[in-house]
């Protein structure tokens, strides 16, 4: 019986070594976005670099011991000389530079050219606008119908279903009725919290279509655990004739007594 299970564990390792060949990366979410790589080279970089060091202060310290044994001569030294506080300097200030420059750098960069872009991605052809309404324990969609107008009689009004298209910029305004929520795309790499009395942004790129998981990443009361969504990522046709058809819908249902359906705002345009 020992060598059947001998084999049967031997399979189920080469498939998980299989798909994480298949799936680059440290235990990451597979990515479907633009623009998610760059966060994952900035975790691989500092896993690495981490690593690294790790790995030489672990050399150094067997070195030490091995080398500092009961027949070594002593050599008493303060380390207050200034040669000593030139040489600790200096292999901090190489590693500041090297590790946390670069990723302060890059980190910068990304999010002034890339994640924060929001007036280039609103204006690019094609782009989503969807307005997100975040409470205990949902999340409340809102995408303009027809008219290019938030908050009219053909919305596109949806609960926990995000839906967009392929190769699209998707820019969110984001806002909470209640307490502090957070929207989290874990498959896109972006968080972005959903704060009372304010309207915070958040914009992604999908480059598959696929189903995705949106959760909430700021613990917001007892049932936190149950505001968990869905985002299909479509392709344009698909998606359009969804958007046309749930407009209609949207139309079809329009209560312009119903007050408190009518939570949307008029769309915050982004200079540029």
């Amino acid at each position: 019986m020992r060598a059947p299970r001998l084999v049967v564990g031997a399979l189920v390792l080469a498939a998980a070594f299989a798909a994480r060949a298949a799936e680059p990366g440290f235990g990451l979410p597979h990515d479907a976005s633009l623009d998610g790589h760059r966060v994952d080279e900035l975790i691989h970089f500092t896993i690495w670099a981490t690593g690294i060091l790790f790995a030489v202060m672990v050399v150094w310290m067997l070195v030490a011991v091995f080398r500092h044994g009961p027949s070594h001569a002593p050599s008493p030294a303060r380390g207050d000389d200034r040669r000593s506080a030139i040489g600790v300097l200096a292999l901090a200030a190489v590693v500041f530079l090297v590790v946390d420059g670069n990723l302060f750098f890059h980190s910068v960069s990304d999010l002034d050219r890339h994640f924060w872009n929001y007036a280039v991605a609103e204006q690019s052809p094609g782009a989503v606008l969807i307005e997100l309404n975040a409470h205990q324990w949902a999340w409340d969609l809102r995408y303009a119908g027809p008219d290019g107008q938030f908050n009219t009689a053909d919305d596109v009004v949806s609960l926990n279903d995000m839906r967009v298209p392929v190769d699209a910029p998707v820019v969110l305004q984001i806002t909470s009725t209640d307490v502090l929520h957070s929207l989290y795309l874990p498959n896109f790499r972006v968080k972005q919290d959903a704060v009372p009395g304010s309207v915070t942004r958040l914009w992604f790129q999908a480059k598959e279509t696929g189903v995705f998981e949106m959760g909430c990443a700021q613990h917001c009361g007892p049932n936190h655990y149950k505001m968990r969504g869905v985002l299909t990522v479509l392709p344009r046709a698909e998606y359009d004739a969804w958007l046309a058809s749930a407009s209609a819908d949207g139309r079809r249902g329009w209560d312009p007594d119903d007050a408190s359906a009518h939570w949307g705002w008029a769309w915050r345009r982004t200079e540029p």
